[in-house]
């Protein structure tokens, strides 16, 4: 069981929360109706990222080697067209950003929000893939949370304001147990953290799994789960996020859209328009060693 955090780790983790232009976080109530129809999506039959969301007339998928980054978040399995965005303790998101829910869980508690859930995938592909050995993130004091260590049965403990490996577990890879290590993760890291352990890459470069980051207070991350090229070189992306309060993982709507489609042109220019964020050109990261 994690102690109670220091000061230092504390205000570094309020510091890496999500807040939508340093507004305060939207709220929750379970009362709210969703407004969105079948009718949003493209292809509302569709269950994928790549099923649901065909390329734009003129454009076609960029590769994606099987078992890549790349392949896994474009094979995110969506709920039902028309599903809302549900708050950790089951409330609706009132405001109505999504072009569709990843059905994958976001916990009982306040954890997963931005630079969270972009861990989280990362986490989930790597997980699945078996390559234990290349989940780690870093925490504000610069401690590495690796997985491979956890999985042997260590856990994270903190005196004063460094974090420390103890053993208190039996090793074990079961997902229950993959699971509580994101959780011990999302309570010291964040976009802060996040962005110094990716990479600056340029737009002209953008590709599946790249991520649009501001490390800070407010913070904000957003992460690239699909790209499609035309014959000109010119490409389009669609972007997932959560926020805060925790919250599903979510595809974004294009609020400058004029059609209906969530699909973001690269050529956006200097200033990248989200629905609950603006992100300079500059932001973009990526993975080490992608």
């Amino acid at each position: 069981m994690l102690p109670a955090r220091t000061a230092l780790l504390t205000t570094v983790v309020l510091m890496t929360s999500c807040s939508g232009s340093g507004s305060a976080a939207p709220a929750m109530s379970a009362a709210v109706t969703d407004e969105r129809s079948a009718k949003d999506d493209p292809t509302p039959g569709g269950s994928t990222v790549e099923t649901r969301f065909a390329a734009p007339a003129g454009f076609t998928r960029s590769a994606a080697a099987p078992g890549s980054f790349g392949a896994y978040l474009r094979s995110l399995k969506l709920k039902p067209a028309g599903s809302p965005v549900h708050y950790y303790n089951g409330a609706i998101k009132g405001r109505h950003v999504h072009a569709a829910v990843v059905d994958l869980d976001v916990g009982t508690r306040d954890l997963q929000q931005c630079a969270d859930a972009v861990m989280r995938l990362r986490a989930e592909w790597l997980y699945a893939q078996g390559q234990y050995d290349r989940i780690a993130f870093s925490f504000s004091d610069g401690f590495s949370a690796a997985y491979d260590k956890w999985r042997q049965g260590y856990r994270i403990g903190v005196r004063g304001n460094s974090a420390y490996w103890t053993k208190s577990a039996a090793p074990s890879t079961a997902y229950a147990d993959f699971r509580k290590y994101l959780d011990a993760v999302y309570m010291y890291a964040g976009t802060l953290t996040l962005s110094r352990q990716l990479q600056q890459k340029p737009v002209a470069e953008l590709a599946i799994g790249d991520v649009f980051i501001r490390g800070g207070s407010p913070g904000h991350a957003v992460i690239v789960v699909d790209v499609v090229e035309d014959a000109r070189g010119g490409r389009r992306f669609l972007l997932a996020q959560s926020y805060m309060p925790a919250q599903e993982i979510h595809i974004l709507k294009n609020p400058n859209s004029t059609d209906g489609s969530p699909w973001y042109d690269a050529g956006f220019g200097s200033v990248l328009e989200t629905p609950e964020w603006d992100f300079r050109a500059s932001e973009l990261k990526t993975w080490p060693h992608e």
